[in-house]
């Protein structure tokens, strides 16, 4: 696992390069579309289970979780996402059909999924994205494994600094839409979130 200080030193990084390209005017535009996936891009059956301090168990939808897995995890809770790695029944949901749009508009190699599952969901991510026609590249496709806000503003940042300055970000955690509009207000970049 990454330490304290390489984290910290890695974000410092990010940071001094968002701050560069942010604020030269030279810059051409580069465009870059982020979405959530859970009940942004698609609804699921997925379901994160939890263990309590007393030992027993229960599970939390996305929506649920990401509203309280703050407050329950001060107060002991330990989480298993291993059917967090899968997309269960998976539907699309409202953006979808703008993602198509998106897609259509401006290719797919710009698209991005940020989500708050593990890593090892992309895979399966991807293959439901696709069978619906949406041809999101698994390489950006990215499971933080992190449900917190500030860990999506921070990959954001880190895209600031990787020279995108035209942002469209959604989110159905207002959380995430805050903290994410927040990080894009610090830099001299166009966004939509």
């Amino acid at each position: 696992p990454e330490s304290l200080q390489d984290s910290f030193n890695r974000k410092s990084n990010s940071f001094k390069n968002a701050v560069q390209f942010s604020r030269s005017a030279n810059n051409p535009t580069k465009g870059i579309t982020v979405l959530d996936f859970d009940d942004t891009l698609a609804t699921s059956k997925s379901m994160i289970r939890f263990t309590r301090p007393d030992g027993t168990k229960g599970k939390l939808n996305a929506e649920q979780y990401a509203s309280t897995y703050e407050s329950l995890s001060e107060l002991g809770y330990e989480w298993d996402f291993s059917e967090f790695t899968k997309v269960v029944d998976g539907k699309t949901a409202p953006l979808f059909n703008k993602a198509m749009k998106l897609q259509g508009k401006f290719g797919p190699e710009s698209m991005f999924v940020l989500t708050a599952r593990p890593a090892e969901s992309a895979g399966a991510i991807h293959a439901f994205l696709k069978a619906n026609g949406l041809n999101i590249p698994l390489k950006n496709i990215t499971g933080l494994a992190n449900s917190t806000a500030e860990a999506k503003a921070l990959w954001m940042a880190e895209k600031v600094g990787e020279g995108y300055n035209d942002f469209y970000f959604a989110d159905d955690a207002l959380q995430n839409v805050k903290a994410v509009q927040n990080m894009l207000d610090q830099f001299d970049v166009k966004s939509k979130v």
